[in-house]
Formats: C-alpha cells, sequence, structure tokens
C-alpha cells in the first residue's frame, strides 16, 4: 500500500467490527474504532500546532493513546519520538535534545520528570481527547525515530520510513509464519520499544487480534496467553529463560500458540522451551536499524533445534561475512541515523554482530564485536560464557564483560543473579570451557539492569 494511512483505512474497510487491539488490563478496540481513533487524535494534536514534519515524543505506558497517537502522528505527517518510561533527567533530557522533539504527549504521571529537564521541549502534560473534523493531508516519509536500546553507549535515533514498517510486516504476513486475521497476537513489552510498534502494523495488515498487556511477567505470562486464546508470540533477551524459570504448571499445554518466535533462544535451553509448552520455538534476528532479517522458518525447524542457528536471510534481504562481520543489505531498512544519513556501505548495513554463514545459506551469530573479550591473547565471546552459566540450574540471569587487568590486558568478570556460589560456578565453567574463558571476577546481584529489549544493559555493568 501507498502508506501506513492506507494500512489503517484498508483494515477497517476490510474488517469493520473485528477486534483490533486488546489492551489487558483496558478495553477492546476494533480496527473500525482504531481508524475513527487515530484521526480523531490527529485532529487533537493538529489543533495543538502539531505540524507534518514535526518530531513529537510519546511519554507513555502501555495503554490505548500510544499506538493512537503514534497512528494520529502518521496520519499528520509527523514523527514519532518513543520514550522510555524508565528514564531519568539525564537520558530523558538527552533524547528530547538529541530528536529535536517539538513536544511531548504524555501524562500528569511525568510532569515531575519533564519539568527537571532543562530547556525541555513544549510539554502537552493532559492526556489529549480525540476530536471531529479531521481532514487527511500529505503524509511525510518519516513517521519514527526510533532510539537502540543503548547496550554499549548512547542511543542513537534510527529514521524509520513507512517502507520500513510494511515491509517488515508483509515479511511475516506473506512469509513465514504467515500471521493471517485466524492470529491472536501477544506483546508484553513496553511500547516505546520497537516490538510493541511492529506488532501493530503487522496485526493491521493481517487483520489479527493483537493483546497487549501492561508488560512482560514471566509468573502470568501463559495465563494471558490461555485467556486471550493467543497464537502467535514473539519475545527475546532474557525472557525465554526467566519463563522456564516459574514452576511447572498443569496447564502448560493448554493453550494455542502455534508459534513463537524468539531472539537469541538459549540453545541450551532450546528443546526444554518446547517440550514444555509443546510448540516450535523459531529463532529470528532483527535490529531496529533493519527491521527483519533472518528466520528459521518451519521447514528447517526440527533439524536446528538447539543450534543456535539464526536461519536464511528473509527473502527481502542478503547477507554476507566481511572479516568476521555480518552485514544485511535489502529494502525496508532504516534511512539512517538521525544526523547521520550516511551509514550504508553500497546499500550493505555494518550490523557489529559477529556471524558465519555455511553452505546452505544459514547464519549463525558468534557474539557482538564489542562484546569480545582479549585476555593473554585469547579472543573470549561473551555470549560463550553467558550460554554456560545461564545453563547452571541456579543461575537467573547471568552477564559477562571484560575488565582491565594489569597482565593480561583484560579479564573475564561475571555478574549473576541466582541463589550459587562462586566455588560451584568455578567448578561448574572450568568442566565446560577451556580455562582461559573461566571468569576470575564474579558480582552476585539481586538483579541485572536491562534495556527495554530485556537484554542486559553491559555498559551499566562495566
Amino acid at each position: 500500500m501507498a502508506d501506513l494511512v492506507e494500512v489503517v483505512a484498508e483494515a477497517a474497510r476490510k474488517w469493520p467490527a473485528r477486534t483490533a487491539w486488546t489492551f489487558d488490563p483496558g478495553s477492546r478496540f476494533t480496527f473500525a474504532e482504531v481508524h475513527e481513533l487515530s484521526s480523531g487524535y490527529a485532529q487533537a494534536l493538529r489543533d495543538k500546532g502539531i505540524q507534518r514534519g514535526d518530531r513529537v515524543a510519546v511519554l507513555l505506558r502501555n495503554q490505548p493513546e500510544f499506538p493512537l497517537i503514534w497512528l494520529a502522528l502518521i496520519k499528520l505527517g509527523a514523527a514519532m519520538v518513543p520514550v522510555n518510561v524508565k528514564y531519568r533527567s539525564v537520558d530523558a533530557s538527552y533524547l528530547l535534545r538529541s530528536s529535536e522533539a517539538a513536544a511531548v504527549a504524555t501524562t500528569e504521571e511525568f510532569r515531575p520528570l519533564l519539568e527537571s529537564i532543562d530547556a525541555p521541549p513544549v510539554h502537552y502534560v493532559e492526556t489529549l481527547a480525540p476530536k471531529a473534523g479531521f481532514v487527511q493531508g500529505p503524509v511525510s516519509r518519516v513517521v519514527n525515530i526510533q532510539y537502540t536500546s543503548g547496550t554499549t553507549g548512547n542511543p542513537k535515533g534510527c529514521v524509520l520510513s513507512h517502507e520500513y514498517w510494511q515491509q517488515l510486516g508483509q515479511s511475516l504476513v506473506n512469509h513465514f509464519p504467515y500471521l493471517s486475521e485466524n492470529d491472536v497476537m501477544l506483546t508484553a513489552q513496553p511500547f516505546h520499544y520497537i516490538d510493541p510498534q511492529w506488532n501493530v502494523i503487522t496485526a493491521l495488515l493481517a487483520g489479527a487480534e493483537l493483546v497487549i498487556v501492561d508488560g512482560f511477567h514471566p509468573s502470568s505470562f501463559w495465563a494471558k496467553a490461555r485467556q486471550h486464546h493467543v497464537t502467535y508470540f514473539y519475545c527475546l533477551g532474557a525472557m525465554p529463560t526467566l519463563l522456564l524459570k516459574m514452576a511447572p504448571d498443569p496447564a502448560d499445554r493448554d493453550h494455542r500458540v502455534r508459534v513463537v518466535q524468539s531472539s537469541a533462544i538459549p540453545p541450551t535451553l532450546h528443546k526444554e522451551l518446547e517440550d514444555r509448552w509443546g510448540v516450535g520455538w523459531y529463532e529470528a534476528f532483527g535490529m531496529t536499524e533493519t527491521g527483519a532479517d533472518i528466520r528459521i522458518t518451519d521447514e528447517d525447524h526440527d533439524s536446528f533445534i538447539g543450534t543456535g542457528c539464526l536461519g536464511k536471510p528473509a527473502p527481502h534481504r542478503e547477507a554476507k561475512i566481511v572479516n568476521g562481520e555480518l552485514l544485511l543489505r535489502g529494502p525496508g531498512m532504516m534511512d539512517g541515523y538521525l544526523g547521520k544519513p550516511d551509514v550504508f556501505d553500497d546499500g550493505w548495513f555494518h550490523t557489529g554482530d559477529l556471524a558465519r554463514i555455511d553452505e546452505d545459506g544459514r547464519v549463525y551469530h558468534l557474539g557482538r564485536i564489542k562484546d569480545m573479550i582479549r585476555r593473554s591473547g585469547e579472543n573470549i565471546a561473551a555470549h560463550e560464557v553467558e550460554e554456560v552459566l545461564m545453563s547452571h540450574p541456579a543461575v537467573r540471569l547471568a552477564a559477562v564483560v571484560g575488565v582491565p587487568d594489569e597482565i593480561r590486558g583484560e579479564e573475564v568478570k561475571a555478574f549473576i543473579v541466582g541463589d550459587v556460589t562462586e566455588a560451584e560456578l568455578t567448578e561448574f565453567c572450568s568442566d565446560r570451557l577451556a580455562s582461559f574463558k573461566v571468569p576470575r571476577y564474579w558480582e552476585f546481584r539481586t538483579d541485572l539492569p536491562r534495556t527495554a529489549s530485556e537484554r542486559v544493559a553491559k555498559e551499566r555493568l562495566r
């Protein structure tokens, strides 16, 4: 379709009375209501002075106003800048200033935060109410300034277009997992993160119902999936491991989920995940910068359980390895970073990920370039050590970083959440890893800092 405005309108035309969104806790909205209300919010924003080309920060929790305002901004030709609700004065100020946001759509809850920021943009603290009379005007190419999670440094603003979102969503409708109007999707991440957003667009394209919960709660996640008859969800980071740490339930297999897509499925836990819930877990790789790139499909799933294989590039994507780094090319990527549009090398994007590609074109992830530890001339992939640590039954969460060492250059340090001792883990790792990979330093915590995507924020640990 021409743009996301047409996507919303077409969904309302094809499935007017079908449920588009279910907020738990909260209300249900039909596809027709999504179209009507987003137009109403567009008029309300226009009355507030928002114009085509403006950037508007959205600082809201998982509530209907978030996606409705996003779609409203798209209809106005403005771009949304999602703001992490956990931000405080320094990181919120950085995002608002670097994005040059003209306004903030938010609620009274965040007034103290906004008032603590030096030289903030205009604030719309009150909750907007939709208004009648909206007339659609020309849209703009850019619909999002989507900031990366910032696992290794300051977040960067990815400039995302209508093409980006349609390419991502259509790839999940026209190809595996073939989402359709028969599906019920579930998202549990904060709306300021990219995954709930691509869930919104994909559901509009597919005619699927999207269930939005107020956050990721491992203890109730599968109960929500059963309650809402969910057929599909995506997860990543620590989410699979945290789910598996929950006590087994006789109702574990009493659900309608047909596909789980997940990034970075722990290889040692992959079979256990499938055995427990009786559904296939399919590896998928993508980035805020590039969209949906590489995935395991139903054709090759059974042969690659527990291998760590990412699968083959999606039909719209090319992949190659240069000096050990994964490069990606194809339509529907970002239009560069904000203020730095020229980040492609003859159309190729340097992912910063180490990988290899086998003779059949399947990709295997080997870690992040910046996540390698150089100890006495030996290269150590942090993720390899983390996988071993996470396979210990008493470890709930683990992260490994390099720390300076006068003799060896770097040493291996492990941060652990779990009821286990340093001696136990040292012995456990020594039985499974080369001696130079075994952590020398250990730090035990009740939790680790995480990004909105449930990845450990290693920069904060460093």
